[in-house]
């Protein structure tokens, strides 16, 4: 039997030589040996995250990273402008709901990037906004939002108010760097780009953002930031951690290292540009503008019934794993997901598959059209 492929934008698969890591055994984790594991870790986690501050490490989801943020970034009563693009936007707005913020929602159309002129014209019209969250890249819709245009108008409203921004889809794929693109928090998950299973969340904060964590009056307990971050002067954790996880993100910062962390930026445009390239040489509708095109994951439209047959017809005759829409694009969209531990021979497989679907499915020869687009495009690019 053909190997299972998992191309969905989370979980992602993880590299042998992770899972070989995780797997040599527990340490204790208020011993030696996990403090040297917690030091030797953040050198590449700042790398990653493109920071200069320490990295806080949650063991927890995605999700709870971006409820840090807000728990932390703002008080009772302030104002805040949540960016909501699509599905994950709209959790960032659900959380918000259920603390006393006062928040204002700047929709964008669903497989649409934030204007920034916009968004600033937008901002200006609110009083004593105090944090702006917005994702990198919104998952559901494949998109990636301008960020150094955003974090301008929001310092250029306030240089007070601050940047938060949700990169769990997107970080250790792209370059960041918090400084330029005045992002004062930026928060991430283990199990896409990171090529980890579920269970770890990681924060980073600038020193404005540190400060306003600390001078919060807001109850929390295992999300209060200021604990993790007071953990890490002696290199550990306040709370258990989830050690064999750690482990396994140690193995994968050195591959980071071997391949060369702009070469991994680098394969991820790559795959991105052979799947739309291969994917309109299917007479496939891109979602997503090219300008505007997340390196790890790509919406392509459809009938609904030509997405269900592609989608159920990878799964059950190739193998292959792909994801549908969410909410409002539910049954309008499929994604692919192509980031962490996934190559180029990965997209000429999928390609190669949805290639004999829709030959068979709409009575058309489509042999060898996607194959010869995406590799055009992949040397093109070399």
């Amino acid at each position: 039997m053909e190997q299972k492929l998992l191309l969905t934008p989370g979980p992602t698969p993880i590299p042998p030589e992770v899972s070989s890591r995780m797997a040599e055994g527990m340490i204790g984790h208020r011993s030696n040996d996990f403090n040297k594991l917690m030091e030797n870790i953040q050198p590449g986690l700042k790398a990653i995250l493109g920071t200069k501050n320490p990295v806080a490490i949650l063991s927890s989801s995605g999700t709870s990273a971006l409820e840090t943020a807000m728990v932390n970034l703002v008080r009772p009563d302030e104002s805040i402008v949540i960016i909501v693009s699509g599905s994950f936007g709209d959790r960032f707005r659900n959380i918000a709901k259920t603390y006393p913020f006062e928040v204002h929602v700047y929709d964008v159309e669903w497989g649409q990037a934030a204007d920034p002129g916009r968004f600033k014209e937008f901002l200006d019209t609110k009083e004593n906004v105090k944090a702006v969250f917005s994702q990198s890249c919104e998952t559901s819709t494949a998109v990636i939002h301008p960020l150094n245009e955003l974090g301008e108008a929001v310092k250029s409203y306030s240089s007070e108010t601050l940047f938060i921004v949700d990169g769990v889809s997107i970080v250790g794929g792209m370059t960041f760097d918090m400084e330029q693109d005045n992002i004062d928090c930026l928060v991430t998950g283990s199990q896409k780009a990171l090529m980890l299973p579920p269970g770890l969340a990681f924060v980073a904060m600038n020193d404005t953002a540190r400060q306003k964590a600390s001078d919060n009056d807001l109850p929390r307990f295992y999300l209060d930031i200021n604990r993790y971050f007071k953990a890490l002067e002696e290199h550990s954790t306040p709370f258990t951690p989830a050690v064999s996880l750690i482990q396994g993100l140690e193995k994968v910062l050195e591959t980071y290292r071997e391949e060369g962390i702009e070469n991994v930026f680098e394969r991820h445009r790559n795959m991105r540009d052979m799947l739309r390239a291969g994917l309109r040489a299917l007479d496939l509708t891109m979602l997503v503008a090219d300008e505007h095109a997340s390196p790890t994951v790509t919406a392509f439209q459809s009938s609904e019934d030509e997405l269900k047959v592609i989608k159920n017809k990878l799964k059950s005759e190739h193998q292959i794993t792909i994801a549908g829409g969410q909410k409002d694009l539910k049954g309008k969209i499929l994604r692919i997901g192509h980031m962490g531990y996934m190559f180029p021979h990965d997209m000429i497989r999928v390609l190669t598959a949805i290639e004999a679907i829709l030959t068979d499915y709409r009575n058309e020869n489509y042999y060898g059209r996607a194959v010869a687009a995406a590799q055009e495009a992949y040397y093109g690019e070399l």
